[in-house]
């Protein structure tokens, strides 16, 4: 589940070869650069100070690799259209048009659902023994479970568009009988080793319903209930997740891609604000059970963009929440569209860990240590 885990269930077909980045050039301070990526084509310091500018030109960069997958564009705001309320897009949809995600549309004036109910999950699915490498694993319960299993739900779908995506594969996914799995279906997966399971993806906030309802079916069964999240998802629902999460010792993890909104906007096309808000939601609810912990942060350490004042900035919002929710910074390695960066060097590494502490946090942790370098 944690980005960039290499487990290989999840496709690496664009992946880097781990070849020198190559130079490139922002297109609107001139600089230099192979910590510029030819996928947003402007630098981190150019999307802070200049973001209006900045942003026209990435705007066009992820509509571009939008439409490489069919996907719309942005989210639809038609007037008098049917609103669809699972996430931040709050898409407003007209007939025959598809929603952000991909996955609503309108017939004959009614909201269509094509995956994400109860009868319908659009996923991929596999058994991971324990201890895996989870976002949280150095803090949950099942790195104590060793000879149980963890069951992995991947969601194709998202309700962001980030180009660095470290588990773009879902896009390749297609409507079909074939890749559906109904929440009934999905619990019967567990099983006698079944200790618990993540959903993530993706992200399950497109398809919430049908994540819902499994949830609800596996905490019958005994089983552990953990999330892996961007946290786009309406308030109401993050709540049913985190209450799942809190009665069976599971989690959720946040997985917080920037502080700035510019850069959350250049990165991932999407507003940070809904997020944040749930984050906050949830981390009123830390202290009724720290241990395990309930509320898990984590942050992708993209060269050039996601820096070590960026990760003080979301580590200083965490620790106002509560300073002990644990904090996992990730090596990154270059995929999806973002393949010409290098992956997170240690200096970065450490620079942001030691950011992440100073801004109050005391459970701080360097994940996915084997994609670093010097």
């Amino acid at each position: 589940m944690q980005d960039g885990d290499g487990r290989g269930a999840i496709g690496r077909r664009r992946d880097s070869t781990m070849k020198a980045a190559p130079t490139q050039i922002c297109r609107l301070c001139g600089r230099r650069s192979c910590e510029i990526s030819a996928a947003l084509s402007v630098c981190g310091s150019c999307i802070r100070s200049r973001p209006e500018q900045a942003l026209a030109i990435t705007v066009e960069m992820h509509r571009a690799a939008r439409r490489r997958f069919g996907l719309p564009d942005k989210p639809p705001r038609t007037e008098a259209g049917r609103v669809c309320p699972l996430c931040v897009s709050s898409n407003s949809i007209k007939e025959g048009e598809r929603g952000f995600c991909g996955l609503r549309t309108v017939r004959d004036g009614r909201l269509v659902h094509l995956a994400g109910t109860p009868r319908r999950g659009m996923l991929r699915w596999y058994r991971d023994p324990l201890p895996t490498n989870c976002v949280a694993d150095w803090v949950c319960a099942g790195h104590r479970h060793v000879g149980c299993h963890n069951l992995a739900v991947f969601y194709a779908s998202c309700t962001l568009d980030c180009l660095f995506c470290q588990n773009w594969s879902f896009r390749d996914m297609r409507l079909t009988e074939t890749g559906m799995l109904s929440a009934e279906n999905l619990a019967e997966l567990a099983d006698e080793r079944t200790f618990c399971v993540c959903f993530f993806g993706g992200d399950p906030a497109s398809q919430m319903p049908h994540a819902l309802a499994s949830a609800h079916r596996l905490a019958r069964r005994g089983v552990t209930i953990c999330w892996e999240t961007a946290g786009t998802s309406d308030p109401k629902l993050i709540d049913r997740a985190v209450e799942l999460a809190l009665e069976t010792g599971g989690c959720i993890k946040f997985d917080l891609k920037a502080w700035s909104e510019q850069l959350h906007r250049a990165l991932t096309g999407r507003p940070n604000h809904r997020t944040l808000e749930n984050l906050a939601r949830s981390a009123r609810r830390f202290d009724e059970r720290p241990d395990p912990p309930l509320v898990v942060a984590s942050t992708l350490l993209v060269p050039g963009y996601v820096d070590a004042n960026e990760v003080g900035a979301i580590a200083g919002f965490i620790a106002e929440l509560n300073p002990a929710i644990p904090y996992a910074l990730l090596g990154f390695a270059p995929r999806f569209m973002m393949t010409d960066l290098p992956p997170t060097s240690i200096g970065l590494a450490r620079a942001a860990e030691r950011a992440a502490r100073a801004a109050g946090l005391i459970n701080v942790r360097l994940g996915n240590r084997h994609l670093l370098v010097s």
